[in-house]
Order: C-alpha cells, then structure tokens, then sequence
C-alpha cells in the first residue's frame, strides 16, 4: 500500500501526476491542494510535492488520493467512515476546508454539507450523526502544517520505517529550537522507542 509520496508534480489540465524514480503515479487532490502546486510550479520548475497518500482499492481500480497534511487524510478517512460516502464525494467535501467542515459538525450545519454536489439532506445529517461522537479525535487535530524541519524528521523516520501517525504525534511534542536535524532525528527516535 502506497501511504507516502515525495516527487516532482506534472499537471494535465486537472489531474496531477508525480513523478518518483521514473514511476508517475496520479494522485487525486484538492482543488485547493492542486491550485498551491501549480503556483508553486510557476515560479519554481523543480518544485517537488511532499503528499500523505490513501490508497482507496476498488473491484476495478486503485485509487491513490493525496493530502498535504496527515490531518486533512485523517479528516477524509472519519469522512469515507460515513455508510453512503464516497472518496470522491468526501474530497468534494475536504475542497471546503477542514476548519470550516469540523465547525459544520459541531454546529450541525445541514447546510453546508448540502452546498455540496452529490451530498443530499440525509447525507448531510448522516454525517454530522456519524462524526459528532468522533469529534474528539477531531478536535485534537492540530491544523497547522508541519515547519520544513518537521517535514525533514517525518522523512527521515518513515525511511526507518516507523508509521505516519506515530511520529506526527511525537514531532509536535518535542521542542526543535535551535536544534540542528540529526539530534531532532534521534531525539525523536528515543521517543518513538518510548511509545513501543
């Protein structure tokens, strides 16, 4: 299972390919998600992507969607949770923002899960239903992206081979002033061996 991609982005009209080791992968995003990398690409050619990846298996397909924060895939996963919604319907939902969808649920805005194509009165009920219980999960995302030196350590250990979720939690609970990168690595290392 493909879970993390770091490459050079290509973009045909509104599909987005990234390149990794001669491989181009197409991974399905955010509009917004889509539009900051094309951006990007603009004014830097070399520009490469760094995308946490669901791999969604279908009868006939395999389907990679990517998000630029762990948070955003976590909030699309408590999304496709939902009996009746799909992956493309939940990425439809994820273009709205992930503060503005956690705030439709607390306040169970129907409305705001209607102004969505394909996401009916019931659906919109369903999932605030569905996903009020779990709001506590949802409220302990922290919807900053990481800093550059996060993304660096976060890396480095899913090279290791330690899990996504894992190192996310211990990058925000060390503190990285001032620290050069191999004793962040290693300081985090210990960590993840505490938490074993």
């Amino acid at each position: 299972m493909i879970s993390y991609l770091i490459g050079k982005p290509i973009i045909h009209s509104d599909e987005l390919i990234i390149l990794v080791g001669g491989v181009g992968y197409g991974v399905k995003v955010t509009n917004q998600s889509l539009s900051e990398i094309s951006t990007k690409l603009q004014s830097d050619p070399e520009h490469t992507v760094t995308l946490h990846i669901y791999t969604h298996v279908k009868e006939d397909a395999l389907v990679l969607f990517g998000f630029s924060s762990i948070n955003d895939k976590a909030l699309f996963k408590l999304l496709i949770s939902v009996s009746g919604v799909g992956p493309a319907t939940a990425m439809a939902i994820l273009n709205k923002g992930a503060e503005q969808i956690i705030s439709a649920i607390q306040n169970a805005d129907v409305s705001f899960f209607t102004s969505v194509k394909r996401v009916g009165k019931k659906a919109g009920q369903k999932i605030i239903i569905d996903l009020k219980s779990k709001l506590g999960g949802l409220k302990e995302l922290d919807l900053t992206p990481l800093n550059q030196m996060q993304s660096d350590i976060l890396e480095a250990l899913m090279s290791l081979g330690f899990g996504e979720e894992q190192i996310h939690q211990v990058i925000k609970s060390l503190n990285l002033i001032d620290i050069p990168l191999e004793k962040a690595v290693q300081m985090a290392i210990k960590e993840l061996g505490k938490n074993k």
